[in-house]
């Protein structure tokens, strides 16, 4: 696959992460088609792209026979953990990523699926956090589904990237400090940027690591630009 283009599925593209790595991937040359799967309109239009509307994502028959033959899914649907308990978390988190995941997998065996988990994510599924301890779960059980590839991407503070619609208020006010996290922690931060760049190296290239780091985002992201 290294030197052909790639189609993919993105999902979550009204979010910020969803919506910087679709911003990517129709910009990107090793890109030439981009499935959006959403439950709403992205407002969006490009020759590359295209939508799907689904508006339960726990109902995904439906979706079996419309995604064959694509490259890679990038999963970047996800909700906070704030305010709910671990039941609630569990069934937006790993019940609705596992569902959609098998979807894919009976029609896509070459496929490789990407997963937004999160900076310190529990693979154990034994720690105090609860919100680790479920994507922890989500990222063990993804990688035992019939996929070429399962990649579980744990960024830390994303700066967003300018001119994109969805990128979460608190960014604006804390969008100064990037320059010196960057500088102090570079382990911590990346760029919405990288993370789609990322996303598609490891489609086109594979990875030696099924989670993805910071610092990992940031290596992946220039990988095909030294080609």
């Amino acid at each position: 696959m290294k030197n052909s283009k790639i189609k993919v599925i993105v999902t979550g593209v009204t979010g910020m992460v969803g919506e910087g790595v679709m911003h990517e991937c129709l910009l990107s040359p090793h890109v030439e088609e981009v499935l959006v799967i959403s439950r709403r309109p992205s407002g969006k239009s490009h020759p590359k792209l295209k939508e799907i509307i689904l508006n339960d994502f726990f109902q995904t028959g439906d979706l079996v026979e419309q995604v064959k033959g694509y490259d890679a899914c990038y999963f970047c649907l996800g909700v906070t953990s704030i305010g709910k308990n671990e039941a609630a978390y569990t069934k937006l988190t790993y019940d609705l990523t596992l569902g959609f995941a098998k979807s894919l997998e009976k029609n896509n065996p070459q496929l490789t699926f990407v997963y937004v988990s999160g900076k310190s994510t529990d693979e154990t599924e034994k720690g105090t956090l609860m919100w680790a301890r479920v994507k922890g779960k989500t990222e063990n059980d993804l990688r035992k589904l019939n996929f070429k590839a399962a990649f579980a991407f744990r960024p830390g503070m994303i700066h967003p990237t300018p001119g994109l619609q969805h990128a979460l208020p608190f960014y604006k006010y804390i969008n100064w400090m990037y320059p010196f996290l960057r500088w102090a922690a570079p382990n911590m931060v990346c760029t919405l940027k990288e993370l789609g760049q990322a996303m598609i190296a490891v489609t086109i290239q594979g990875y030696d690591k099924s989670a993805i780091e910071v610092a990992d985002i940031v290596h992946l992201s220039k990988v095909l630009e030294e080609e």
